[in-house]
This record gives structure tokens, sequence and C-alpha cells, in this order.
């Protein structure tokens, strides 16, 4: 049995890789929307599914996504959401 067990694990990110995820969800977001789509629902039913196809081809934004992992989707934005509740 795994002694730490009881202990929290500390997680540390990059910046340069949050701030690349950032950006990428920016341009596909903007995408998204120019193409009609409620980017939200767009975004989440990819980040549950891991289907591209949730995102347009527009603007290479399908392309744009996948450069990055799915787990740093959900960082950048946990981040910019507790920035913005100021926790």
């Amino acid at each position: 049995m795994d002694s730490n067990i009881n202990n929290t694990a500390k997680f540390d990110y990059k910046m340069d890789s949050l701030n690349e995820a950032r950006e990428i969800i920016s341009q596909v977001y903007q995408s998204l929307k120019e193409k009609g789509y409620n980017p939200n629902n767009q975004l989440i039913g990819y980040i549950l599914s891991g289907d591209p196809t949730y995102i347009t081809n527009h603007n290479n934004a399908r392309s744009l996504i996948r450069k990055i992992e799915r787990d740093e989707l959900l960082e950048e934005i946990l981040n910019v959401y507790l920035n913005v509740i100021d926790l």
C-alpha cells in the first residue's frame, strides 16, 4: 500500500503551455463563433469526448485544437475562471 496516500500531491504547470492553450482557445472560439456555432457547447463536446469533429475546420481551428492536450485546455479554462471569480 502507498504510504503517501494521505499526502496532497502538488501539481505545477508551465506558463508557456498555458499561454499557448489560451491563444488556441481564443482562435478556436472565434472560428466557431464566425461559423455560427455556440463555442461553449462545441468546446465542451470536444473536451468531454475527444472528438475533433465538434470543432470546425474554419480557419484551421480543428488542427489548432489538436496541438494541445485536452487536460491543458481544462487547466487554462479553470485558471481563467478562478482568476475571474477571484478565489
